[in-house]
């Protein structure tokens, strides 16, 4: 079985029509439903994605988008809630590197892919690929 992690980019094109990364974030949530339905795949995310991408989607797209996001996308992810372990581990990662484009969301994602041994992202985010992470 394989594991990705989903990011705040990938679930928020999904649902934006007008993202420029719509089509691809469309085609790789279906190709993520198939897999997730063979048994051949587990989604992963964690709970500073479900709220930054929440409040991306409100205020840009609207509640309705917000409802989707909740009722279709996010219930095939396995959504890990952070603790405060992972929050400080994060957050140390983020001062260390001394780099101002990569947010404590985005450490977070990277300590947790790290802890869970995941080495792909479905992610419009270069960030993942700067960290050493295959795109999905």
């Amino acid at each position: 079985m394989t594991d990705v992690f989903v990011d705040t980019s990938a679930l928020y094109a999904a649902l934006d029509a007008d993202d420029e990364h719509h089509g691809e974030a469309s085609e790789g949530w279906a190709r993520l439903l198939d897999r997730i339905a063979t048994g051949g795949l587990t989604a992963h995310t964690h709970s500073g994605v479900v709220v930054e991408v929440t409040a991306l989607v409100q205020r840009r797209l609207g509640l309705d988008a917000a409802r989707a996001l909740h009722d279709r996308l996010l219930p095939v992810v396995e959504i890990r809630w952070l603790d405060q372990r992972l929050h400080e581990r994060a957050l140390a990662a983020l001062l260390a590197a001394g780099r101002r484009d990569a947010s404590l969301v985005d450490w977070t994602s990277f300590e947790l892919m790290r802890e869970l041994r995941i080495d792909q992202a479905f992610a419009f985010d270069d960030d993942f690929a700067g960290q050493g992470f295959v795109s999905w």
